[in-house]
């Protein structure tokens, strides 16, 4: 480890130890340039609470309120709906990097200077994502970043930096976006005790009352309820579920990410467990003592290569939780016949313009590729065809029960690829099940189990084989076919930096092997492998797609 990073480790131990951090059976240490810090494990505690940080620590929207720089010119954009929670800690951060001397200096001297993330990607290295979900994403987020600092960000850090006693010091684009990638790579959705996240007072009688000015209700026609009704309320209420915040907590967000984690973390709100109340603790789920030396690892939930890559700038080979995203545009439907009466119906059917398709679902279609994890049964099972006939001319299709793709979605697409005489033949439906008299309202279900009677599939599967197709063309098109990904991937040497670049040269015995095999940045191989997923999804679920409709149309024909 260099000395830069070990005289940061230093000041950022001394830090945590200051704010209560108790280090119980771990210790922070340098990974490497991919990973930056790891959590370690360093002897064995019979408790399994390895971490524990008191959540007065953490980064809230909370302690930005409270904050004497930032409260007086944010509170009041914030309970006027200018500001989110979200924007509040990305402002705080922002404005503390810029402060020299900022009590959280040691903690935020740790974090990475720079993030691998698409938003920081070179234009070369963004090309490579040209074609996926991921590129355009990108491109939107970035332009919309760029322009919330021009219009509220920039002014505002400056002014509060002023006021702060720092007007010399500049302000610049890479310092939001590096507030906005903490943020997005490093918070974490905390249940805290209802006490930390409202004002309260303590009443005569010992229970705890909530400040009037977080909780006032506007309602004067309100009943006014007496004393003891308001506080057994409180108390209740107090007592009740924690509140569900994001936050920043220093110590924890070190820990990096695993398919097979180690530990979790969880809150102690009492006390009872770690013996310091209202704080997060990081507890071992190993099945048997952790070795000294064992990085401790968590999962970051399951996540497709898509949302890694997006939020923390890594992917995971072959990952087990990818997904493909397909989706009609809504703008297309001004363009297409009868959209009119087509939107209405969507209304009506609740439908879904737009569908995650897990990769787990191809264990259930017609072409099993056996993704599924241990322990999993039916998990990710999609919900039964829509498939009740009123009339009994549409059986249910043999097909059903392997089926990948989500209801609501096939509703929007049968919806969509409806003939003008379709139309005609469903409202005759529905006005008969209404009645003369309208004596009942109708339902989304019944709906949909009209648009299936008169419908069927076939129309639907055709215009989902259109839309994969499209995609499949869309990402193929500069980066040519799934197996082209494979043999770029099968011949890269990742390098991380230009002295990963030189020592691969100085290692290499052989100096055919530098020739076999091509210098490939983190970031393109890390588009590469998640683009080379989506290729790979697409074309399963197109497989899927066609031979269903191949079924549905031998079914209408018979």
């Amino acid at each position: 480890m260099a000395s830069s990073e070990e005289a940061k480790l230093e000041q950022f131990l001394l830090w945590l130890q200051a704010n209560g951090v108790q280090l119980r059976g771990c210790s922070i240490k340098y990974c490497d340039s991919r990973k930056g810090f790891g959590i370690f494990a360093t002897q064995d505690v019979s408790d399994g609470v390895l971490l524990v940080v008191p959540l007065d620590l953490a980064i809230t929207p909370m302690r930005v309120l409270q904050d004497p720089l930032l409260s007086p010119e944010c509170r009041a954009m914030f309970e006027e709906g200018e500001v989110d929670d979200r924007f509040l800690m990305i402002l705080f951060l922002t404005v503390e990097r810029l402060r020299h001397n900022s009590s959280w200096k040691p903690y935020l001297d740790m974090l990475p200077a720079n993030f691998r993330n698409p938003l920081w990607f070179s234009d070369d290295d963004l090309q490579e994502l040209r074609g996926t979900a991921l590129f355009r994403a990108t491109e939107l987020q970035k332009k919309n970043l760029l322009s919330l600092y021009d219009t509220k960000v920039k002014a505002l850090v400056k002014k509060l930096l002023t006021l702060g006693g720092y007007s010399e010091t500049e302000v610049c684009f890479e310092d939001f976006l590096w507030a906005n990638s903490v943020f997005w790579s490093r918070a974490l959705n905390i249940p805290f005790p209802h006490s930390l996240v409202f004002p309260q007072m303590q009443t005569p009688d010992g229970c705890i009352s909530v400040n009037a000015s977080v909780e006032t209700s506007t309602d004067e026609s309100q009943v006014e309820k007496s004393d003891e009704e308001v506080n057994e309320m409180t108390c209740n209420k107090i007592k009740g579920d924690p509140v569900l915040v994001e936050g920043l907590v220093p110590g924890i967000d070190f820990c990096n990410h695993d398919l097979k984690p180690i530990a979790t973390w969880e809150v102690d709100g009492t006390g009872s467990i770690t013996h310091i109340p209202s704080s997060m603790y990081l507890l071992s789920a190993a099945q048997n003592p952790l070795e000294i030396g064992q990085e401790i690892s968590i999962s970051y939930g399951n996540k497709g290569n898509e949302e890694l890559l997006y939020l923390y700038g890594f992917v995971i080979d072959d990952n087990p939780d990818d997904y493909l995203m397909v989706h009609y545009p809504a703008e297309a439907i001004a363009s297409i016949s009868c959209s009119e009466s087509k939107s209405q119906l969507l209304e009506a059917q609740k439908a879904e313009m737009r569908c995650l398709l897990p990769k787990t679902l191809l264990d259930h279609g017609f072409f099993p590729v056996g993704t599924k994890k241990g322990g999993e049964n039916d998990k990710g099972k999609v919900d039964q065809v829509c498939n009740y006939s009123w009339s009994g001319q549409r059986k249910a299709p043999s097909y059903a029960n392997k089926l990948v793709f989500p209801e609501k979605f096939m509703t929007a697409l049968r919806t969509i690829a409806m003939q003008e005489n379709e139309i005609f033949k469903v409202s005759s439906l529905l006005e008969e099940l209404l009645g003369s008299g309208g004596e009942r309202e109708l339902l989304d279900t019944d709906v949909q189990s009209a648009v299936w009677e008169v419908c069927g599939d076939s129309g639907a599967f055709q215009l989902l084989v259109d839309l994969l197709r499209v995609k499949l063309m869309d990402l193929e098109e500069g980066s040519g076919t799934e197996e082209s990904d494979a043999d770029l991937l099968t011949e890269a040497l990742i390098i991380d930096s230009r002295d990963d670049k030189q020592q691969l040269k100085n290692s290499s015995s052989n100096s055919n092997d530098t020739e076999e095999h091509k210098f490939m940045s983190r970031n393109k191989w890390c588009s590469i492998v998640y683009r080379r997923g989506q290729k790979q999804l697409t074309r399963l679920f197109l497989k899927e797609a066609e031979h269903a409709m191949k079924l549905s149309l031998d079914e209408d024909e018979r």
